[in-house]
Parts: structure tokens; C-alpha cells; sequence
């Protein structure tokens, strides 16, 4: 059986392809999926052996108290260096990715379950990514799904997957994915052929695949920019507004309200919720108006930032000869999209005729699953990689661009570097890699407490994530170098399977101290 899987950061949905219709469906697991239309999992896990899942955690009540075993929006954690104070529980130290795979698991082995003995192929898997992954969390993903009893696993973008799960393909689209954890917008050429799209296979035969195991690509990312910032961060600003209105402090549950707020306002002018303390035996009720709600949005500037993003793949897309006013079609997908005021920003800076949003929460899953039919997608590096050096003018460390977000791979031409020593007798030269968040309009993930938050950088900031911490020191030089001249020749590229590859040339001994070595996966 084939079998999509949209990990989202509040909800997940799981699809399966129907082989007497020929088309994807959304499945509902009972227990785990809500009865709402289309069945939705809650992305939740209450860690215990064994795990409590999804809507089992609400009809259970394990989320409105501060319960060190209770985990929602943990996929934002995945893959960041600091994650914060995490709980050992029954003798067991957590993390974020552990608390992902018993999710991830947990669902396929209730698919299992659902559907034993069905005919047909059973063995393929497709996993969605966010444009803005960082490459930490892609390689978990990747590691996590190797791990699956799946014979053929395949990654796709977000943003395409949504493309396709519209019943487009061919011509020029631009997808919005706003949902709990990420918004992501993203260009993308579907070309019209007699195949369907296949995308980025992991494993294939029950045996790994690199993309140079693969066929040329027919859809192309054109262009894309996104935000670790959703819906998850918008509850938490209703939470903080009704909140310090009432004097209280934030909890669990004064977060479940908030997102009832917010649900309710996209129906209705006015949402009302109530609740009632078990410590204090007071009643509080929680009113909030869209007004009140539009006027929340703007101080956190969340229009400013749509603008900002807006205007990143329209920058790329002209350098292109495109304009996102020229493309066919706009896809709107996640749940966060659904805000009335998030719709009429949509419409005031697009063209209407081309918005379609009859798909917003299945569109990603359903269209993953076209991939298995035979084609697939091309794509460029997002993020930007530099190497780190010390400023003496600021007296600091600082980073300099090497690869630019944009970047097609394998690269044909290395990009080239020339360094020297800094100081006197100095036995090697460092070079420290880093992946470069956006320097814009970026945001950082940290912890207040035990809540998981974002914020904006500041103009000019980089988030940055480090490719070989531990192992930077792998050019030494003898005999030792002295400031003054250029010292050793560093030559970058990116090989067909997003492997960053360095090759050192010592200009004083004419001697390669690195010959195209492998020194991080980029993928």
C-alpha cells in the first residue's frame, strides 16, 4: 500500500493511494484522528510504553496540565542545537527527535493495523518537508524513515507536493503554506509530460538511493522563502493577550483556549471560551473579536513579515524574467490560511481570479502520493553556507558567504578561497562550516521557560546551524604560518548528493591538504 505522510507541526495528516479509484484518500485512524472533515491527527504524544497519540491525548485530557510526559509542537525542536530542559521519564533522557519517531511510528503502525491484507504495493512511503528545514531536520527525516519497514521511501517538498495535490500539472504556480510551524512560499514549473512525479527517493529495493541513482527532474522550484512561524505562535500571542487581561500567567490550558479563539473567529466576529480553576475555584471567560484579534496580528507584525517573504520569491522569481503576478495559479494550503485576515492580505497582493483554497488541509498528503507514478522534482540549495572568521576590525568571529541560497547542484565551477594565517606559529588554519539562516527577516527558535517561542533577528543576524563543530582544524600547516600572506587555496562545491566537498591547497609547499574530501551532508 502507498501511503503519504504531511508531518505537521499541529496536525498531521496521513494519506493512502486508492488503487480501485485511482486517487488519493485521506485516512482516519480512530482514536487517533479527529472527527472532523478531513480527519486530522493532532501532532501530540504523551510518552509513556506505550505512547499515547493524537486525539487520545485530548479525549484523555493529557494536555491541560504541566505534565513533563506531554509534547505538542515538538516537531519545531527536531534538529536545533539548544532544545531547552527536557524531562528523563522512567529512566530515559528525551529528546525531540525521539519524541518524533515514537509519533511518526506509532501512526504507521495503526496504518498497518487498518488496513492488513491489503492488495496491491504496501511498501512505499512519501514524507513531506517545509522549504525552510533547516538540513539538520531533512537528515533526521531521512534517518528516521530509513529506519521504517518501507521498501520505497521518497521526500518532497511541501509546496510542491500541495501543487500537485491540486490536480496541477503543468504551468507556473505559487503555493502558500501557512500551517502551526512553518509558512512557506514557493514557485514551482510543472511540466506537462505522460508521467507523474517521483521526487527525492530515499531508499529504493530495501537499498539506500543517492540522487545520482536517479532520473532527470521535470518540476522545478523556481523560487522559495519561508519562516519557522504559524499557527503555533499566533496561539501563543492570543494566550499572552487574554492572559495578562485576566492577570494570569500562560498555561497549557490557557493555550488550548486560545487556539478555540482563534478557530472560532475565522467562522464568527466574536469567540467566547470559559474555564474554570480547580486551585483559585474561580470561573474566568475569555472573550476575543476579530478586531481584537487583527489589532494582536500587527503588533507582532505578522503582515510586515508576509510582505517581506512575498517579496523574496517575487525578487527571485524577476532574475528569472517571472512575475508572481503572471503565474496560473495559487494554491493556499494549511490551517493557519484559513484566518479571514490572512485570506484578505492574500487577496489584496495577489490576483484573485488565480487563488484556489478548496484543499487547504489535504492538498500536501494527496499530492505527495503522485510522485510514485514516475517523475521528478528538481530543486536548488535554499539555505546560503559560509565558513567562520575573525573579524579584527569588530573584534569578533563573523562568517563569510561561500555558497548563496540558489544555488543549483552539482555545482559545475568550486568556488574558490584564499586564506592566511592570523597569527604568529600558527599550526592550522580553522575552517569551521556553517549553514546561514536568512539575514532579513529571520526568526530563531529558543525557549522561555519550558515553551518553545520564536522571535524576529534582528536586521543583519544570521541563525546559524554548524556543519563540523569538533572537527574544524583539518587543514594544519607545516611548517607553521605567519600573518602577513595568503597561505592555503580552499576550493567549495556541492556534489550531485548534496555532500559539501572542500579540496586545501598549500600555496607555501605547493602540497594539497585536502584533496574534494567530503566534510558534511547537506541533505
Amino acid at each position: 500500500m502507498a501511503i503519504s505522510i504531511d508531518f505537521g507541526t499541529s496536525n498531521t495528516v496521513i494519506a493512502r493511494w486508492n488503487p480501485a479509484t485511482g486517487q488519493a484518500e485521506t485516512i482516519n485512524l480512530p482514536g487517533l484522528s479527529t472527527s472532523s472533515s478531513p480527519p486530522l491527527i493532532p501532532s501530540l504524544v504523551y510518552w509513556q510504553n506505550p505512547a499515547i497519540l493524537g486525539r487520545s491525548v485530548l479525549d484523555q485530557g493529557l494536555d491541560l496540565k504541566d505534565d513533563p510526559r506531554y509534547f505538542s509542537g515538538f516537531k519545531r525542536g527536531i534538529g536545533t542545537e539548544f532544545q531547552g530542559f527536557l524531562p528523563a521519564v522512567d529512566g530515559q533522557q528525551l529528546s525531540f527527535e525521539l519524541v518524533g519517531e515514537a509519533f511518526l511510528a506509532g501512526i504507521l503502525a495503526e496504518v498497518n493495523d487498518s488496513f492488513a491484507g491489503a492488495k496491491g504495493d504496501r511498501d512505499a512511503l512519501v514524507v513531506t518537508v517545509p522549504v525552510d528545514s533547516f538540513d539538520t531536520y531533512r537528515r533526521w527525516l531521512s534517518r528516521t524513515c530509513q529506519n521504517l519497514a518501507f521498501d520505497r521511501i521518497s521526500l518532497l517538498d511541501e509546496s510542491t507536493a500541495a501543487a500537485l495535490g491540486y490536480g496541477l500539472n503543468s504551468g507556473t504556480v505559487l503555493t502558500i503554506d501557512f500551517g502551526g510551524g512553518t509558512i512557506d512560499f514557493s514557485l514551482v514549473q510543472l511540466s506537462a509530460s505522460s508521467t507523474k512525479p517521483v521526487g527525492f527517493l530515499l531508499k529504493f529495493g530495501g537499498k539506500a538511493l543517492t540522487e545520482s541513482a536517479q532520473k532527470p527532474q521535470v518540476a522545478k522550484v523556481l523560487a522559495k522563502a519561508g519562516q519557522n512561524l504559524g499557527g503555533t505562535d499566533i496561539d501563543g500571542w492570543i494566550a499572552e493577550y487574554i492572559a495578562a487581561k485576566q492577570g494570569l500567567r500562560v498555561t497549557p490550558l490557557i493555550m488550548r483556549l486560545a487556539e478555540k479563539l482563534k478557530i472560532q473567529l475565522s467562522l464568527q466576529n466574536t469567540a467566547t471560551e470559559a474555564f474554570f480553576d480547580d486551585k483559585s475555584f474561580e470561573t474566568y471567560e475569555f472573550n476575543l473579536t476579530r478586531p481584537e484579534f487583527l489589532e494582536i496580528l500587527q503588533q507582532q507584525k505578522l503582515f510586515d513579515r508576509l510582505d517581506e517573504l512575498l517579496e523574496t520569491v517575487n525578487q527571485q522569481a524577476l532574475r528569472q524574467n517571472l512575475d508572481i503576478q503572471n503565474v496560473d495559479a495559487v494554491l493556499i494550503v494549511g490551517g493557519t490560511s484559513q484566518i479571514p485576515a490572512i485570506q484578505e492580505w492574500i487577496a489584496s497582493r495577489l490576483d484573485k481570479t488565480k487563488i484556489q483554497q478548496f484543499k487547504p488541509f489535504e492538498a500536501i498528503a494527496h499530492g505527495a502520493l503522485e510522485i510514485l507514478q514516475g517523475l521528478e522534482v528538481t530543486d536548488f540549495l535554499y539555505h546560503s553556507y559560509g565558513i567562520r572568521y575573525w573579524d579584527r576590525r569588530q573584534n569578533c568571529h563573523s562568517w563569510h558567504r561561500v555558497i548563496n541560497a540558489g544555488q543549483p547542484y552539482p555545482m559545475t565551477k568550486p568556488v574558490e578561497l584564499l586564506l592566511g594565517a592570523s597569527q604568529e606559529n600558527q599550526p592550522s588554519i580553522e575552517l569551521l562550516l556553517g549553514e546561514l539562516g536568512s539575514d532579513s527577516s529571520g526568526t530563531e527558535v529558543y525557549f522561555d521557560g519550558d515553551r518553545l517561542i520564536t522571535r524576529n533577528l534582528a536586521a543583519g543576524s544570521n541563525a546559524i546551524a554548524l556543519l563540523n563543530a569538533g572537527a574544524e582544524n583539518i587543514a594544519p600547516l607545516t611548517p607553521a604560518g605567519f600573518p602577513g600572506s595568503d597561505r592555503i587555496r580552499v576550493e567549495f562545491t556541492v556534489d550531485i548528493d548534496r555532500c559539501l566537498r572542500l579540496t586545501v591547497y598549500d600555496l607555501l609547499t605547493g602540497e594539497y591538504l585536502l584533496f574534494d574530501r567530503v566534510v558534511a551532508e547537506l541533505s
